[in-house]
C-alpha cells in the first residue's frame, strides 16, 4: 500500500512562523493545477501499481481552490493511479474557508477534514498573523462535524502569549467538540520566518523550553483522561482515528508527492521537487523533470527508522533489526533508561513521555 501527497502552495497570508513553501500570489493558480495534472500523469509508474490507501491535500491552503479544481485533481489521480477501496482521502482548511456554500467536500471524495484551527483566543491569532478569527475558528467545527466524522486539528503552544490556563482552555474546547484527531506542535523559530526576524531585532522574545515542556506534558496527561491515545509525538486520538496518511511515513511505506516542494520516497531512494512555483510550471510545460534525487544507502535508511520510529507509541521494534544492530541500540539507549527518558525490552526501544522532549536529539545519537 502507498499514499500520495499534492502541494497546494497558496495562502491568503503570510503566517509569522511558516517556512513552507507558499505563495500569497493567485495569478499562477489555474498554471499550477494544470502542472498537478501533467505530474500526476507523468509519475503514474512511480508507485509500481502498488494501491493507493491515502491520499492528502497539504500546503499552503487547499481549501483555496474550488470544488471544481479539487474534483479535477482528484479525478485525475483516480485515473492514473490504483485507489484502494476506502482510501483515506484528506483536505487541509483554515477556518475562515468553511462555510455553508462550500462544504461540498465530501461530495467529491474527501474523507477526512484537517483544520488549522492554532487557537481559540483573537489575540494569539493575530500574534500569528492568521487569517481567521477565534469565533470562525469554533463557527468553522460547528459547521464541519455536519459533513464530517472524521475531522482533526492542529494546536499550537509553547509561544510567549500563550499561558498555561488559556493553553487548557484549547484542549478542553477542542475536547468539547468530541474532535477524534489533534495535532499539536510546539512554536519553534524557523530560519527566514517573520518571527525568527522580530526575535533576531529582540522585538519577541525566544521561545521558553521550559514552559513548552510544561504544556506538551499537560498536554499528554489532559489528552489521555478524555480516552486519546498518544500514538505518535504531535499527535493524539481517538480509537480507529489514526491519519494512515501520517503514519504511512512514519512506518516507511511508498508515497508520491506532487507539487512543488513536495518529497517523494519508494523505498529505494527520495526525490524533492523544486520549491518555486515558476519553475515547476515551466518544467512541466517542457516535460522536464521538476525534482532532484537521492539513492538512499543501508545505512540511512536504516537511521531513517530509527528517527521515525522512535517518535511513535510503538517504539523501535528490535525484530526488524539484526544482532549487531540491536547490540548498538542497547548499548546507547542504556543511559536514557536510566535517566527514565526511554524503555527497553526484548521486542522494543521507545520514550516515555519525559523523552519525547528530546526525542530528535535522543534519535540522532542512537544513528550508525
Amino acid at each position: 500500500m502507498a499514499g500520495i501527497y499534492i502541494h497546494i502552495p497558496f495562502c491568503k497570508q503570510a503566517c509569522h512562523y511558516c517556512n513552507f513553501h507558499f505563495t500569497t500570489s493567485l495569478n499562477r493558480k489555474n498554471e499550477l493545477i494544470d502542472a498537478l495534472l501533467k505530474e500526476a500523469g507523468h509519475q503514474k509508474d512511480y508507485l509500481s501499481g502498488e494501491p493507493v490507501e491515502t491520499i492528502y491535500f497539504g500546503g499552503g491552503t487547499p481549501s483555496l481552490c474550488t470544488i471544481d479544481e479539487l474534483k479535477l485533481l482528484l479525478d485525475k489521480i483516480h485515473s492514473a493511479f490504483i485507489i484502494a477501496p476506502g482510501t483515506e482521502i484528506t483536505l487541509e482548511a483554515n477556518p475562515d474557508d468553511i462555510t455553508s456554500e462550500n462544504q461540498q467536500h465530501g461530495k467529491c471524495g474527501f474523507t477526512r477534514l484537517s483544520i488549522g484551527i492554532q487557537s481559540f483566543f483573537d489575540e494569539d491569532l493575530r500574534w500569528m498573523n492568521r487569517a481567521h478569527s477565534a469565533e470562525e475558528a469554533t463557527n468553522s467545527l460547528e459547521l464541519s462535524l455536519n459533513y464530517f466524522d472524521n475531522i482533526t486539528i492542529d494546536l499550537i503552544y509553547g509561544y510567549p502569549l500563550l499561558t498555561d490556563e488559556k493553553w487548557k482552555q484549547n484542549i478542553d474546547t477542542a475536547i468539547s467538540f468530541k474532535i477524534p484527531h489533534i495535532s499539536c506542535y510546539a512554536l519553534t523559530a524557523e530560519p527566514k520566518t517573520f518571527l525568527q526576524r522580530q526575535i533576531s531585532l529582540k522585538r519577541e522574545k525566544e521561545m521558553d523550553a521550559e514552559k513548552q515542556a510544561g504544556q506538551f506534558l499537560f498536554l499528554i496527561d489532559r489528552l489521555d483522561t478524555s480516552g486519546f491515545e498518544h500514538y505518535e509525538i504531535s499527535n493524539f486520538a481517538l480509537p480507529g482515528f489514526r491519519s494512515r496518511h501520517n503514519s504511512s511515513y512514519w512506518e516507511g511505506k511508498k508515497y508520491l508527492g506532487l507539487g512543488p516542494s513536495a518529497h517523494s520516497y519508494d523505498g529505494q531512494s527520495r526525490q524533492w521537487n523544486v520549491s518555486n512555483n515558476h519553475l515547476y510550471i515551466d518544467s512541466l510545460n517542457k516535460g522536464l523533470p521538476a525534482y532532484e534525487k537521492e539513492q538512499l544507502t543501508a545505512v540511512q535508511k536504516v537511521n531513517e527508522y530509527i528517527m521515525t520510529s522512535l517518535r511513535t507509541a510503538e517504539g523501535i521494534g528490535l525484530g526488524k533489526l539484526d544482532a549487531g544492530m540491536k547490540a548498538h541500540l542497547r548499548s546507547k539507549i542504556r543511559k536514557y533508561v536510566e535517566k527514565g527518558w526511554a524503555m527497553e525490552t526484548e521486542a522494543f526501544i521507545k520514550l516515555t513521555n519525559e523523552g519525547k522532549l528530546m526525542a530528535d536529539g535522543i534519535a540522532s545519537d542512537l544513528f550508525f
